[in-house]
């Protein structure tokens, strides 16, 4: 049975002061996790966490894994202004995006983010923008099928990311004639895995791949990014990822591969989203309707619009009844939100506790791909986002979308604005 990070009594007091939905995100968990990762990789002195801003891009948040010593991930123009307002400067931000436009890589060099390259024909694109830093990195697509112990993955030839194996040594080749001294090389070949081999069979990969560039090139490579891909278990019965057992086992590759070419002195990277702060964030809803007729439905506050996991994948996110933790999971409901959707639903034939009008419903490990992929159908407003502190208080580090910023971008003619000021002068600060 999950648990989770906040009591009955403590999440009464905040629904008190912040209105649900909400998302909740756990300080003490997110610090914690930070630590663990950077004790588990410590073996590695220029091991340097980027967290993945897209997962939950809030800069409270990201102001807590700066302290902790991550650096941030950004892939587009938004996300560089974010993290260079919240204080992350130079090599503490990678720039890693696909079909990139100008702005975006003008901003990045601006910032003197290490870029990472999506695509051979960047390096001439970027040059011709803003001239190539001696600092860069490419990422790598094998191609294939990506497999751990036999067991298929990904299908990386089937992404749109990356170089090719040939152009990566094409590509490291003319970046060296116009200029540049340092190298990276880049790969993600699985999304949200909690198999330990992952990262140790990545490593294998690009270690050898490193080893091969520096005999065709004699480029200087600096660092190996892992990107992302550890996931979390959203299931009860699944157990996470063990970070330390996944570290150590790529220290081993580490040391079989790089030391023996001489690269002993490469550091190592990562992109963690999900794993960084998914478990550490949940959906704070309330039951405000019940509904018998083929099935038995709860209604919440919420919808899709606030969590599109359930919705969008058919992913799995545990639910607990505040409060009706130890009481019989013999009722079975679909949980579901108030769009015009028939997706719209959180839960299908979930059995759990009885569901009375008013309790607080607790969905677990949004911290990451939760708020971020939030949208506005059916005229719906984004919900708050609340850190629940170290020392027990809350703050709001989100405030919940109105109507006055749902309309902020139309572009009224004058009769249209008219109207509008007639009927709600708050639109308009009337």
């Amino acid at each position: 049975m999950k648990k989770t990070f906040v009591e009955l009594d403590q999440l009464k007091k905040i629904t008190q002061k912040y209105p649900t939905p909400f998302h909740l995100y756990d300080e003490k968990g997110i610090r914690e996790n930070a630590r663990r990762l950077y004790e588990a990789f410590s073996w590695n002195p220029g091991f340097k966490e980027y967290f993945a801003v897209k997962a939950t891009p809030n800069p409270s948040l990201m102001k807590i894994l700066k302290e902790e010593g991550c650096g941030v991930d950004c892939s587009s123009y938004t996300e560089l202004m974010l993290s260079d307002a919240v204080g992350f400067k130079g090599d503490e931000i990678m720039f890693s995006s696909n079909m990139t436009p100008a702005e975006d890589f003008v901003l990045a060099r601006q910032l003197n983010a290490i870029i990472n390259l999506d695509d051979i024909t960047h390096i001439d694109y970027l040059d011709r923008l803003t001239g190539l830093p001696e600092t860069i990195s490419c990422r790598y697509n094998p191609g294939g099928d990506f497999a751990i112990n036999n067991a298929i993955m990904d299908t990386p030839g089937e992404a749109k990311y990356g170089f090719t194996r040939s152009q990566l040594s094409e590509g490291f080749k003319q970046l060296q004639a116009k200029g540049v001294k340092n190298f990276g090389l880049h790969a993600f070949l699985a999304s949200n895995t909690t198999d330990n081999q992952y990262y140790p069979t990545l490593a294998k990969i690009l270690f050898q791949t490193a080893v091969e560039l520096k005999q065709e090139t004699g480029a200087q490579i600096s660092f190996v990014n892992f990107s992302g891909g550890i996931g979390i278990p959203y299931l009860p019965e699944q157990s996470p990822a063990d970070i330390y057992a996944i570290a150590a086992d790529v220290q081993k590759v580490y040391e079989e591969i790089l030391v023996p070419a001489d690269m002993g002195e490469v550091a190592i990277f990562t992109e963690l989203g999900r794993f960084m702060t998914g478990p550490y964030g949940c959906l704070v809803a309330t039951a405000v309707h019940q509904k018998h007729i083929y099935k038995e439905y709860i209604g919440l506050d919420a919808c899709a619009a606030n969590l599109m996991r359930p919705a969008m994948y058919g992913a799995y996110h545990h639910i607990t009844v505040m409060g009706k933790e130890g009481q019989p999971c013999n009722h079975k409901y679909d949980i579901t939100g108030g769009l015009c959707e028939n997706n719209d639903k959180f839960a299908i034939d979930r059995m759990l506790p009885k569901i009375d009008m008013g309790d607080l419903i607790v969905i677990h490990d949004t911290g990451a791909h939760g708020y971020a992929m939030g949208y506005n159908y059916n005229g719906k407003l984004r919900s708050a986002e609340v850190l629940l502190k170290e020392d027990g208080s809350s703050e709001l580090i989100r405030r919940t979308e109105t109507p006055v910023d749902y309309f902020a971008t139309f572009d009224f003619d004058k009769e249209l604005k008219g109207q509008f000021i007639n009927k709600y002068p708050e639109i308009f600060g009337q």
